[in-house]
């Protein structure tokens, strides 16, 4: 049953998307706040849930595949609303969601062929400055710094998107020159498919 763990904690992230969807029709500022606390507890459990799997000795292939496609649906969710209600920059958020289609289709073709193709520093430092830059967007002007802070949090989380979008670039085209390498070396040169 312990071992049933770390995957009820990454499917509870998939459950979490429409509440936190429906959390951001709340009026007022309740809907930041309670959406931005459903976005943090959906982030731990990614945390908790490969924690958990590696010191119980819990993982599975099951969790291995649900895993990336429960954080990639609950980025795109978050973008989405955000861009709904005007508070995310359009081209940082097409990058991000490109990106991901790109090296989710990448690593799917990769598995096929037994390949795993494991993740960067880097694409670790890009989905913290992501996450980090979602969540204060989803914050918005709920959050009040005292007069004179140069910046607000939309503002901030702002800058730290495009810095996840610059991020994100680098870590997909290090992925994709990794990835297109086993992709050449698999075909027949002389065939354009």
């Amino acid at each position: 049953m312990i071992h049933c763990l770390p995957n009820s904690l990454t499917i509870l992230r998939i459950i979490s998307i429409p509440l936190l969807l429906l959390a951001f029709q709340l009026p007022g500022v309740w809907s930041n706040w309670v959406a931005l606390f459903i976005f943090v507890v959906a982030g731990a459990t990614d945390y908790f849930d490969g924690l958990l799997a590696r010191r119980l000795g819990a993982t599975t292939n099951f969790g291995r595949m649900l895993d990336p496609i429960a954080d990639k649906m609950l980025a795109a969710a978050v973008i989405a609303v955000l861009l709904s209600v005007g508070n995310m920059p359009l081209v940082p958020a097409v990058t991000i969601i490109c990106r991901e289609i790109l090296v989710s289709g990448l690593r799917e073709y990769l598995a096929n062929r037994g390949i795993r193709m494991p993740v960067s520093p880097l694409a670790k430092w890009k989905t913290a400055a992501q996450f980090a830059a979602l969540g204060m967007l989803l914050a918005g002007e709920a959050i009040h710094w005292p007069k004179g802070v140069f910046w607000s949090v939309s503002e901030m989380g702002s800058a730290l998107i495009w810095i996840a979008a610059v991020l994100t670039v680098i870590t997909g085209y290090g992925y994709w020159k990794i990835g297109y390498r086993h992709i050449v070396a698999g075909e027949d040169q002389g065939v354009c498919r």
